[in-house]
């Protein structure tokens, strides 16, 4: 699949959008709901400069900073997660990486993690391939490291590391036999063009799951002004992910909320399939009961759209 044809699927009407996406998420991925929660491990303290970001060294927004969590608060969040409902777990920390001590509390808390019966996950920024196989044989399944934008748009939104920082990461996870979850955010003020070309990259790539961000200004970042975007745009890209990339897990992540409000089924039913729950980085998420319904509504919508095929 090329670039020019994710382009004129862009511009199909949106009724026949969902319809396509729809149909190829069922064809290819079935009526699984895949769900993923977080701990944000290691809070500001980010030497960055990434301009949607509210850890960030140019950020003002008002969000708590601390230092490493213990691998007891770790665990203890993770056990939270798993009553709610999750599937994965994910252990996240601010800045570009980790320094040895950190590292060691993740690598001692994966097996217990494991031991849980959740799937581990890790976003600890960029790592090289001795630390990244550490990882994998302390029981890591799956490193998170979001492409966020376009190789073009990319200097528009960070200086501090470049776009092939992002991807040298991401293929050496590939190398020492991790799965890669790696994703964008939505509507910092690229154009469709830069959309098109994340979903390629990743497709390219051949990730095993995208979570999809709808960008949602923060007080105090530089991107505070930018203007949220609509549910149809997001629609839109959401299923033109699903497109590009018919047999993966997309993940609508931050954003839904707001962006969907009280019409939170319909992503789900524009080619999403996994969501987070229980909160994200700095900003909490809906409350569990109202995910827990969304979640029944999925899947019985999912249910009934295969009654009407027959069972299929």
């Amino acid at each position: 699949m090329d670039k020019n044809t994710l382009l004129e699927f862009l511009n199909k009407p949106i009724i026949e959008i969902i319809a396509i996406a729809n149909r190829l998420r069922k064809d290819n991925c079935g009526d699984r709901l895949h769900l993923c929660s977080i701990i944000n491990a290691r809070s500001g303290l980010c030497s960055g400069d990434c301009a949607y970001c509210a850890q960030s060294a140019v950020s003002k927004a008002d969000i708590p900073v601390y230092p490493m969590k213990s691998k007891e608060e770790i665990l203890k969040h993770a056990k939270r997660m798993k009553e709610i409902g999750a599937q994965r777990f994910s252990i996240v920390t601010s800045g570009e990486s980790l320094g040895d001590d950190e590292l060691e509390v993740v690598l001692e808390a994966l097996p217990e993690i494991r031991a849980l019966g959740l799937g581990t996950c890790a976003s600890l920024g960029i790592l090289d391939r001795d630390r990244l196989h550490l990882l994998k044989e302390a029981g890591l399944e799956r490193y998170h490291h979001n492409i966020e934008s376009s190789p073009r748009y990319y200097s528009k939104i960070v200086s501090t590391h470049n776009f092939e920082d992002r991807i040298k990461t991401l293929r050496l996870a590939k190398e020492v036999g991790l799965e890669v979850c790696s994703g964008v955010i939505i509507g910092m003020g690229e154009d469709w063009q830069d959309r098109v070309d994340m979903a390629f990259i990743l497709s390219e790539l051949g990730v095993d799951s995208v979570p999809v961000n709808l960008f949602i200004p923060i007080e105090g970042t530089p991107l505070e002004s930018v203007r949220m975007i609509t549910p149809e745009d997001a629609i839109r890209t959401m299923g033109m992910f699903r497109f590009a990339m018919p047999d993966k897990e997309i993940r609508l992540i931050a954003g839904r909320e707001l962006v969907f409000a009280e019409d939170e089924l319909i992503p789900f039913m524009s080619g999403a399939n996994g969501m987070m729950i229980g909160g994200y980085l700095t900003r909490g998420g809906n409350l569990p009961d109202r995910d827990r319904k969304l979640i029944e509504d999925v899947l019985r919508a999912w249910a009934s759209e295969r009654m009407d095929d027959g069972g299929k």
